[in-house]
């Protein structure tokens, strides 16, 4: 049997060798779930040996990291607004950048009883962790992925979060009702650019929760032209974007009636979210002519 030192430091030997950044990082973060050894423990008792199954674990983790298969897919879960969110292969990893989404919605968000629509919810995160935080009785996350949806459902069970309900749509097609806000970080990334994304995001995330078509904006343009249709007047939508496509989306917004558009940057300085308001008097002119 191995010692706790010589196990984690040929781990991080390993994906070291292979380019993997904060391989040491990463080898801790195994260790600690998967063998119970916790940094504490690394470096106050190094030579305690790991049990075979402990070590076994480790390995076949250490395995599938080099294949470049995401940390967070491994380890079956991701932290997201200071929560943990279970994750897999059905759905894209919740990220630093998106809460970027939810702080700027969380802003805005007065009532309790405010009716919120996550459009591609994936894991649910953008949708659970605004609930969690506002306080909101209700809200609705639509994906056109069953598998998605399946994912976002127990994350809902795991935290104990009620009043969530899941649609298995594309898009608008089976939402009914009208909401005070619409969220979305849909498929944003032009398709040629996939292939050339670092290997964790084209080989292993979900195509679909990727590929944005062409320019990386249809999604946005077909989610800006129904978005009137089911926001009361005077609701919100909001976007996370991806790099360049402020102007886009922002333009896109305001031929579709939108008012008070506004573009939040991340702490990278990198335009990350677009939002606007449908004016209080939108039923009257509920979409215009395509």
């Amino acid at each position: 049997m191995k010692t706790v030192r010589q196990l984690f430091e040929e781990g991080s030997s390993r994906l070291k060798a292979a380019g993997i950044e904060n391989g040491r990082q990463e080898a801790g973060y195994l260790l600690e779930d998967l063998c119970g050894i916790d940094r504490i423990r690394l470096y106050t008792h190094p030579e305690e040996t790991v049990d075979p199954e402990g070590e076994r674990r480790f390995n076949e983790a250490i395995r599938r990291r080099l294949t470049r298969e995401p940390l967070q897919y491994i380890l079956g879960k991701a932290h997201f607004m200071g929560m943990v969110f279970h994750v897999s292969p059905a759905v894209l990893i919740p990220r630093q950048d998106t809460e970027v989404l939810v702080e700027t919605a969380l802003a805005h968000i007065k009532d309790k009883n405010a009716d919120v629509l996550d459009m591609c919810t994936g894991s649910g995160c953008i949708l659970l962790s605004l609930m969690a935080l506002a306080g909101l009785r209700r809200g609705c996350g639509a994906d056109i992925s069953p598998e998605a949806l399946e994912v976002a459902a127990g994350n809902q069970a795991a935290l104990g979060i009620k009043g969530a309900r899941w649609i298995l749509s594309a898009l608008f097609e089976k939402v009914t009702g009208k909401y005070d806000m619409i969220l979305s970080n849909p498929p944003y990334i032009p398709r040629g650019e996939i292939d050339g994304l670092m290997p964790e995001v084209s080989r292993f995330e979900p195509r679909v929760a990727l590929d944005g078509q062409e320019d990386g904006l249809a999604f946005y343009r077909e989610i800006v032209k129904q978005a009137p249709l089911f926001l009361k007047p005077g609701g919100m939508l909001f976007f996370e974007i991806g790099c360049g496509q402020a102007a886009d989306v922002t333009a896109c917004m305001a031929g579709r009636g939108f008012e008070d558009i506004h573009t939040v940057r991340d702490l990278s300085g990198l335009d990350r979210v677009v939002y606007g308001r449908i004016p209080s008097f939108a039923e009257e002119r509920t979409c215009l002519t395509d």
